[in-house]
């Protein structure tokens, strides 16, 4: 975001923070390409979501290395919402870059063909006013036209990729998890999860981090904003499940963020623990047990011959931590792990 040109800013701008010329170039891909192309099937897709820094994007990348599904990149960008129009486009005059570090700092390395969360645009644009609130993110119901509308965008997608399944790594799914299930039956989601006390610390340490760069560049707070990336940064608004306490406190402190933890994992247990489709996946053991990796494979059909280089950081020691809160978050995630496990066959 940062390295991007004064061109390349104005273009995504232009693409992105006027909703109605997402819409229109959403209608303009349907019109051009789409008479002919079925809306996505219910099956054989994969939805990876999850609280950020849970792995999210590592185990999107993971399987995206399979070739088995088609995903937006980071050359879809800025139009994401014509997948084909502009890719024709940008294939032209996009070359591959080199891979650089992504703005997290955190070791992932990115480029122009790196798979992303970029679907969130089409929520934004089509019910951010459901579910963007001033403060917090909230969960919101999705109607069947709407629902309608996406299943022809991955529909799209998969057009413009030449694939049949359709991957995506979208955090803010948890607000739409429930309609998602309901409507890609024989699809599965995934959602990892981590230790919360280094959760807690990585959100934290990217809040930071984010609101310097963000304060340094304030194109990279609009950009972020416009993805509806608010996990942290300047334009922080957490998921607010129920009531607003959840989200009250101060972000620079760690108990804020394992209150934060706590609300995100009791509200997925809460509605969406009994979905066969759903599968939990620890990352703490996908790291350090091959057969997590092997089980996910399994399940989803794919062959990978070579094992993902998951890793997990060193832990960082925490400060300040609220003890009913550890322990309230301790056995949630020991609930979780259990519940991961038993779905691979794991002891």
């Amino acid at each position: 975001m940062t390295a991007y040109g004064s061109t390349s800013r104005l273009a995504h701008r232009l693409a992105l923070a006027n909703p109605a010329i997402a819409e229109a170039a959403f209608d303009m891909e349907r019109l051009a390409v789409g008479r002919n192309v079925p809306p996505a099937s219910p099956n054989g897709h994969v939805f990876v979501t999850g609280l950020a820094r849970a792995g999210t994007t590592i185990l999107m990348r993971a399987l995206h290395t399979t070739g088995a599904f088609a995903s937006l990149t980071y050359r879809h960008m800025p139009f994401v919402l014509a997948p084909k129009l502009w890719g024709s486009v940008s294939r032209r005059f996009v070359s591959s870059s080199a891979p650089t570090l992504r703005a997290h700092g955190d070791r992932i390395m990115i480029d122009t063909d790196s798979p992303e969360a970029l679907d969130e645009v089409f929520w934004r644009v089509n019910a951010g006013t459901d579910y963007i609130g001033g403060d917090a993110l909230v969960p919101h119901a999705v109607d069947d036209e709407t629902m309608d509308r996406f299943a022809a965008y991955v529909g799209l997608v998969l057009h413009a990729e030449q694939r049949s399944r359709y991957l995506t790594k979208n955090n803010n799914n948890i607000l739409r998890l429930g309609a998602l299930l309901d409507r890609f039956t024989g699809s599965d989601f995934l959602v990892p999860f981590r230790e919360p006390v280094q959760h807690a610390l990585s959100l934290r340490k990217q809040h930071h981090h984010h609101c310097a760069i963000q304060s340094a560049d304030p194109f990279v707070r609009d950009y972020m904003t416009w993805l509806a990336h608010h996990e942290f940064g300047l334009d922080h608004r957490p998921f607010r499940f129920g009531h607003a306490g959840q989200t009250t406190g101060d972000p620079a402190e760690l108990n804020y963020w394992l209150r934060h933890w706590i609300a995100y994992h009791d509200h997925l247990l809460s509605h969406h623990a009994d979905r066969p489709s759903l599968t939990l996946v620890c990352y703490e053991d996908l790291c350090a047990d091959p057969g997590v990796w092997a089980g996910l494979t399994h399940r989803l059909d794919l062959k990978c011959d070579a094992l993902p280089a998951f890793q997990i950081a060193a832990p960082h020691p925490a400060d300040e931590i609220d003890p009913v809160l550890e322990d309230r978050a301790q056995r949630l995630y020991e609930r979780m792990r259990m519940l991961a496990r038993a779905a691979h066959g794991s002891s």
